[in-house]
């Protein structure tokens, strides 16, 4: 469609007389078009102007449509050469802010092709100045070894958009945000300060080539504050420097910053590698909620500063920085996504109203309020340029008189003057409130009334580290009130504040996570909640706060994952890692997470604990699967690839089984098959077996290694052939002749709960034959009866059960009832591995009765959730006057039981009838 027919709305000419003798000179257009030009004539003075003096131009672009008009003119800079690009950048400006402008205000452009173009405008300016004036550089000589042919890359300077500008956002009239930097890695190191000196000669030169306002005006007027502390480094600096001060200095309001930045001119990949080594100081790895209060106090500084305080009026607002305006709600997007881009990397969206949508979806923000700020943006964003368009003055304020108004409200096509400041002020005043309420912090509540022991204790918490910088004890002003009225709710109020105290004084700091608190109420009712009955849980959280992030990320009380979900969620987690020690880390990060939510769910009655117990082992199987391929290839990157088949990890015991509980540890094996292959083939070539020896060992250093986020787990591999005593990883070969040959009864009971969990999919195939052949082979063997009664008792000589409420060891208890069970597994040679499984065959095998076999499933059951909610309470010996009142009735709820005396009871009755059914099955 052509230009006429695209036009969907007009200004009315403000001053008829000006319009009229403008249109007079197009009369021969469409008349659309003549009424398009007498309505911008007769409002802007700039544009009437620009018509006037690229008349022939402008009828060429309206009959060419605005796309190939602007094309074309962009497209003639490339051949333009440095003596004439200075005016030939102001010509191509005149000519793209009159396509815009008229393109905007006949609404044949919306407001992002209308920015974009002028965008494009801006990168096109900077690149054709940054790469001319680098050839004359390098045509003098200034730039050590760089050739002719660099000036295409800018010898390695880019110039890195800001701003609206990185975001395809400028404004009418905007000044253009640039922080120039140049890649010191292409210098030796004695040629660095050459090459600083002429890049800063570049910038210099750039900056002035588009600021200076000559006869043919201006192209863009440029800033370069923005770079690495601004007061004291010169234009243009290197890379490694702005790393370093980041690093070091970075602050929020740079950060934000960085959210709408994009390389635009020069080297483009040197620049992209820069951003993303910022990355993680942009993109924090926790929800970062203090950035609220960081933006709020910018937001009033700014307000000071500028005099923007004090009730809304139309005439003089600024329709950009104050209260209402376009910058409310360009912090209200991005301080959300500081909040959480960190951990969605979704909505790290560099535009504003991309950023809404993409929190709208992500539920950070209510899509109705979304939509609704989408909708007062553009609208903003419209007078904005309409503002500038009058006399192409960079200014977002409003006209303070009735007639200034008026101008602008014809220029949005609107006659009746007061009818739209009556609109506009009340899309200011919306915007207001619903911006205001998201950065103003609440006022603090009084304090409830407190027993002479809990205010002293409450008094003791200004000593505690997290609370010792004057910005945590401000955010924890507000929110202790709320704290303590919760904690008084409590079923017994003084254990629960002791709890509290014990999680305060073991946090390193509070600043994130009272923010944390402050912006998400809901999360005090989850820690007192968790203070009041699991205390290890909150002591956990105290060392790992970060973990809380998981509970508002958008799907905490989502239905469980499972293992294909679990495995997607943690190679995303790893994949934004940028080496192997932060994927370590990221791996802990993750698993912490999943198991903290299983830990909050079991706590709350949301999962039984079987299905606890699964979920806990598919966290596990989960991490260690999708860390081994790390392994390997950190691995291989030093010593080769692994010989023929490679190695597979083999989980055993609770993980095999599929059952762990808060605290459990791994047991693992790891077996291997290298094809007759003796030697690896790398940089640092290693024998076979000692190969698979020092991978094993990287494994288990990898689940391990206490890094920044603790361990991942630790790791027992003392169910391989021979034990301690044999290497920690054996052959495919070896490993069948040992089971066959050589293997105990109890190594064999071991491998009735043996599960590949990780490694090629044929030598997995492999282990699982051998597994099964060596059940249906040495369970009929007349020893292991014997050796099964030997075995139970050295275990219960070797270890006292941990008092009358151990759930674990001894007779009649979980470890008696799983080991009969693993017995029933190997004298039938089934390949069952779960407990439940492997109790069902007793019966089905003639082993024992069906009534014993059922008396033992449920026995089993009893005792697991014993031994699964003690897990969760605490990581000693269940002691219930510990555990307090919380605990007590949340283990109660657990086993279905009344009282303590009736839990009691029934642990005695069930572990004496469990170790009379096992003590005849053994006969």
């Amino acid at each position: 469609m052509n230009f006429a027919s695209r036009l969907t709305r007009c200004p009315l000419p403000f001053e008829p007389d000006r319009g009229a003798d403008l249109a007079a000179d197009f009369s021969d257009l469409a008349p659309e078009i003549v009424a398009l030009i007498r309505g911008t004539a007769g409002c802007s003075p700039y544009l009437a102007g620009l018509m006037t003096r690229e008349a022939e131009w402008l009828r060429a672009a309206l009959a060419a449509g605005p796309e190939a008009a602007e094309a074309e003119e962009l497209g003639r800079l490339d051949a333009v050469a440095l003596d004439d690009l200075a005016e030939e950048l102001r010509r191509a400006k005149r000519r793209i802010a009159l396509l815009a402008g008229l393109a905007d205000l006949g609404g044949v452009w919306s407001l992002e092709e209308v920015t974009g173009a002028l965008t494009r405008l801006a990168d096109r300016a900077t690149g054709c100045a940054l790469t001319r004036l680098t050839a004359e550089e390098i045509r003098r000589g200034k730039i050590p070894g760089a050739q002719p042919e660099d000036a295409r890359t800018a010898a390695g300077m880019v110039a890195i958009a800001m701003g609206k500008m990185g975001a395809h956002e400028l404004n009418y009239s905007s000044d253009i945000d640039l922080i120039c930097l140049f890649d010191q890695s292409r210098f030796d190191p004695d040629d660095v300060m050459d090459a600083r000196a002429a890049f800063i000669r570049v910038t210099r030169k750039m900056a002035a080539m588009l600021s200076d306002i000559t006869a043919g005006g201006y192209v863009f007027r440029t800033d370069l504050r923005l770079r690495p502390d601004a007061s004291v480094t010169p234009v243009c600096i290197s890379m490694a420097s702005a790393e370093l001060y980041y690093e070091a200095e970075g602050r929020t309001w740079e950060r934000a910053a960085y959210i709408k930045a994009r390389p635009c001119a020069g080297d483009l990949a040197a620049g992209a590698r820069f951003l993303r080594t910022l990355t993680p100081f942009v993109w924090r790895k926790h929800l970062d909620f203090a950035a609220i209060q960081d933006a709020h106090h910018m937001r009033l500084r700014i307000r000071d500063h500028k005099g923007l305080n004090g009730p809304i009026s139309v005439p003089g607002h600024n329709i950009k920085l104050g209260q209402g305006g376009i910058r409310e709600i360009e912090f209200f997007t991005q301080t959300r996504q500081l909040i959480a881009g960190g951990r969605d990397a979704s909505l790290r969206d560099p535009t504003t109203v991309g950023g809404l949508r993409a929190l709208a979806a992500q539920g950070w923000v209510p899509a109705d309020v979304a939509e609704e700020l989408t909708r007062h943006y553009r609208e903003h964003r419209d007078i904005e340029h309409r503002i500038q368009m009058v006399n192409d003055a960079q200014t977002q304020l409003l006209p303070a008189s009735p007639e200034g108004v008026a101008r602008i409200a014809a220029m949005m096509g609107e006659g009746d003057a007061g009818a739209w400041t009556a609109r506009l002020g009340a899309r200011l005043a919306r915007v207001e409130a619903l911006t205001g309420a998201f950065f103003a912090p609440g006022e603090a509540e009084d304090r409830p009334d407190l027993s002479p022991e809990a205010a002293a204790t409450v008094e003791g918490w200004r000593s505690y580290p997290c609370l010792r910088s004057e910005r945590a004890c401000a955010i924890f002003g507000r929110i202790e009130p709320e704290i303590l009225k919760r904690l008084t709710r409590s079923a017994n109020p003084d254990e629960a504040l002791r709890q509290f105290d014990g999680f305060l004084k073991g946090l390193p700091a509070g600043v994130q996570l009272f923010s944390l608190f402050d912006a998400n109420p809901q999360l005090i009712d989850l820690i007192v909640d968790i203070c009041a009955t699991a205390p290890a849980l909150a002591a956990h959280l105290s060392r790992n706060s970060g973990v809380l992030d998981a509970v508002i990320g958008g799907s905490f009380f989502a239905p469980w994952p499972g293992p294909a979900g679990l495995a997607e969620s943690f190679a995303a987690a790893l994949e934004a890692a940028p080496d192997y020690e932060k994927k370590l880390d990221a791996a802990r990060r993750w698993a912490k997470e999943f198991k903290f939510r299983v830990g909050v769910h079991h706590l709350r009655g949301l999962s039984d604990a079987a299905e606890v117990a699964r979920q806990y082992a598919e966290i596990a199987g989960a991490a260690v699967a999708g860390l081994w391929p790390q392994v390997l290839a950190e691995f291989a990157a030093k010593h080769g690839p692994a010989p023929g088949r490679g190695a597979a990890v083999v989980a055993m015991g609770s993980l095999g089984a599929e059952r762990l509980n808060a605290s459990s540890d791994l047991d693992l094996i790891v077996i291997y098959d290298a094809q007759g292959v003796e030697q690896s083939e790398g940089r640092k070539p290693l024998a076979t077996r000692a190969y698979f020896a020092r991978l094993t060992q990287a494994l288990i250093t990898a689940l391990t290694a206490p890094m920044p986020e603790g361990r991942l787990y630790e790791v027992d591999m003392r169910l391989r052939p021979s034990g301690r005593q044999g290497p920690v990883a054996v052959s495919l070969e070896s490993f069948e002749s040992y089971q066959m040959g050589e293997a105990w009864t109890w190594e064999h009971l071991a491998l009735t709960r043996a599960r590949v969990i990780a490694g090629e999919a044929s030598l997995g195939a492999d282990i699982e034959t051998v597994r099964r052949a060596v059940l249906g082979a040495k369970g009929r063997e007349a020893r292991v009866m014997p050796d099964l009664a030997e075995m139970r008792a050295r275990i219960f000589a070797a270890k006292a059960s941990d008092g009358a409420w151990e759930a674990k060891i001894g007779p009649g208890r979980l470890q008696d009832i799983e080991l009969l069970a693993q017995s029933f597994a190997l004298r039938a040679g089934d390949p069952a591995r779960r407990v439940e499984a492997q109790l069902r065959l007793g019966p089905r095998a003639g082993l024992i009765g069906k009534a014993e076999g059922e008396a033992l499933a449920a026995a089993y059951r009893f005792l697991w959730r014993l031994q699964a909610g003690g897990r969760l309470l605490t990581d000693r010996p269940l002691d219930m006057e510990a555990i307090g009142e919380g605990g007590r009735a949340f283990l109660l709820r657990e086993t279905d039981a009344e009282s303590l005396a009736a839990l009691a009871a029934r642990l005695e009755e069930t572990t004496t009838e469990v170790a009379a059914i096992v003590d005849a099955a053994l006969v």
